[in-house]
């Protein structure tokens, strides 16, 4: 009979007690990493904790009635995904319901509201220059951000007195190379009557009236005239103290017209008139927000262009940096709310920029959020808002834990039955991967947003058979070394390395199915996919460190080793042969003198 081979793995059978030791801690490690941080239970998901489902429905925009497409739909998923996940395995999720409908879960208590707000603002984002802004009743004044070149030097800082409709609540301006101008929430520098009528005089009335005849130039006076009346009895008009008035302000503006809309800065709101758009936010290759480590701005967003947008910005800041406040602030409008109004005092080249003021971490990522993600190649409304209330998802989580605890049960009656003492392993080991998977669940949920939903406790009743089966493997290549006459010790020693084989083979069979299924699959099936890798992942932990030493520490015990025949492993009822020993060969006559009578 070969003895088990001398050196590490000799080391590992002789010291089992290490590898129970280094699971021990990691229970301890995860379990009291969760009590510490006061998540003690996994995050629920929409189906379970409850939560809110909206549905939105794309609209072809005048001028583009084949809009809606597949190409356009996917991508308009992209960038919703991106925003209401950018607030990170997250349960909020978007995706497509036919070829024009979009459909958004949003789980109680993942940011909901912000979410909701995120995925509302679906037009697409503007850079307009700001021709003229009032305060609304009761608004105070406060100071704007100011946009500058990345990397470019800092002089003093300076503050502006006009209002801002932006991300922050009282920003302060730096990197501005002089002081800025001051001005009053009623008194614009220009007059808002000149400020409209300038911008809606087109620029080349003058050099046209020279080739043109004077009723035609009279005609077009005529009409820049009677759109600029129009633009200013809006502007007059509009209260945007009042939600319904905010509702639709600048909302259907084309962006080559001059329009109104409405701001909020420190919960105060004002009213814009705004230029026609200078860039298009699908020209912002990026934008992130970044906290200046070097001077004293603080949180600031900055953002990259493509070619074209820098070009087109360097233009419009070069134009703007020419003027006073607030003719000298372009206005970033998504959904038609200006959402900040940096001022500018340099031309901007280079295509990067830098928006900064007394930004919170907050603001700056929403800002930056909306900077990144604001441009959607569909308009969409909203046609439907439902809730899943917390009463029905608590039922289905109560059906989802009763089905867990069904399966369980059943297959610790098989284990019992087939395998009567080795039962002893297999429980202990279930309840250890139980552990485990409940505290990285509970600890993953504010760590990567990761939420249990119903297919993922689906996933974790199918990890339950895939551990059993481990043991199960195991178990049987042991008894095979019993029935070949071999006693427990030498006989666990000899079936682990066969058995380890087909434990990784399978475990990774079934991870990588996991794997493909949370690559290729959206929603809640990446909750079963994730669930389901996670648990394979630590069915081999737990098999290894837990399962393997345990059995070696049983094996040296005598209601095991002896064969008890409710230990699982009698060699009688397992029908083992006959342990082979050595016989000597009979011995032949021995050689002496010949008896002369048998001669």
């Amino acid at each position: 009979m070969a003895a088990p081979k001398r050196g590490r793995s000799a080391s590992a059978q002789s010291k089992p007690g290490r590898s129970l030791a280094l699971i021990l801690i990691a229970i301890v490690a995860l379990t009291g990493g969760m009590f510490l941080s006061g998540n003690t239970t996994p995050r629920l998901g929409i189906d379970l904790a409850g939560g809110t489902s909206i549905t939105l429905q794309a609209k072809n925009e005048p001028g583009q009635p084949n809009a809606i497409n597949k190409a356009n739909m996917d991508t308009a998923v992209a960038i919703m995904n991106r925003r209401v996940n950018g607030l990170g395995v997250s349960e909020t999720e978007v995706q497509t319901q036919g070829t024009s409908n979009i459909i958004v879960n949003i789980p109680k208590g993942t940011n909901s509201e912000e979410a909701r707000q995120q995925v509302g603002t679906t037009a697409k984002l503007y850079f307009r220059p700001v021709l003229a802004q009032e305060a609304s009743a009761g608004a105070a004044s406060s100071a704007s951000p100011s946009a500058s070149s990345s990397g470019s030097s800092s002089a003093s800082p300076s503050t502006s007195a006009s209002p801002s409709s932006s991300a922050s609540a009282s920003e302060k301006a730096t990197g501005s190379s002089s002081a800025t101008p001051s001005s009053s929430a009623t008194s614009q520098g220009r007059a808002v009557t000149d400020a409209l009528k300038a911008d809606s005089t087109p620029s080349s009335s003058a050099s046209a009236s020279s080739s043109a005849s004077p009723s035609a130039s009279s005609s077009a006076d005529a009409s820049a005239s009677a759109a600029a009346s129009k633009l200013e009895a809006q502007y007059t008009a509009l209260d945007c103290s009042k939600a319904a008035q905010r509702a639709t302000a600048g909302k259907s503006a084309k962006p080559t017209d001059s329009t109104v809309a409405c701001g909020q800065v420190s919960g105060a709101w004002y009213k814009y008139v705004l230029g026609p758009a200078a860039v298009d936010g699908t020209e912002v290759k990026k934008a992130q927000a970044v906290f200046d480590t070097q001077g004293a701005s603080g949180w600031q967003v900055q953002m990259n262009f493509s070619s074209s947008g820098a070009k087109k910005f360097a233009d419009v800041t070069a134009s703007l940096a020419k003027n006073s406040q607030p003719q000298n602030e372009f206005g970033i409008v998504l959904d038609g709310e200006v959402v900040s109004s940096p001022y500018v005092q340099q031309s901007i080249t280079g295509g990067q920029a830098e928006i900064s003021g007394s930004f919170t971490q907050t603001e700056a990522q929403s800002l930056a959020n909306m900077l990144s993600y604001g441009a959607l190649p569909l308009s969409f409304k909203t046609q439907s808002v439902t809730t899943v209330t917390a009463a029905l998802g608590g039922e289905q989580l109560h059906a989802g834990l009763l089905a867990g605890a069904i399966g369980l049960a059943l297959v610790i009656i098989y284990l019992v039955a087939f395998y009567r003492g080795l039962s002893l392993v297999a429980i202990p080991s279930l309840l250890v991967s139980a552990i485990l998977t409940y505290a990285i669940m509970s600890l993953l949920g504010p760590a990567i947003h990761f939420a249990l939903n119903l297919p993922a406790i689906c996933g974790a009743i199918v990890a339950i058979g895939i551990t059993a089966d481990s043991f199960i493997v195991f178990f049987e290549r042991i008894r095979d070394e019993i029935r070949e006459g071999r006693t427990l010790r030498p006989a666990v020693e000899r079936a682990w390395p066969r058995a380890r084989r087909t434990i990784l083979v399978s475990d990774f069979v079934s991870f990588l199915a996991a794997a493909v299924l949370f690559i290729v699959t959206v929603g809640k099936v990446q909750g079963f996919a994730f669930t389901l890798g996670l648990t394979t992942v630590l069915d081999v932990v737990v098999v290894f460190f837990f399962t393997k030493p345990l059995m070696t520490i049983l094996a040296r015990r005598k209601f095991f080793a002896s064969g008890h025949k409710w230990s699982g492993l009698d060699p009688k009822g397992l029908g083992a042969k006959a342990p082979l020993r050595r016989t000597r060969r009979p011995a032949g006559p021995v050689a002496g003198p010949v008896d002369p009578k048998e001669a």
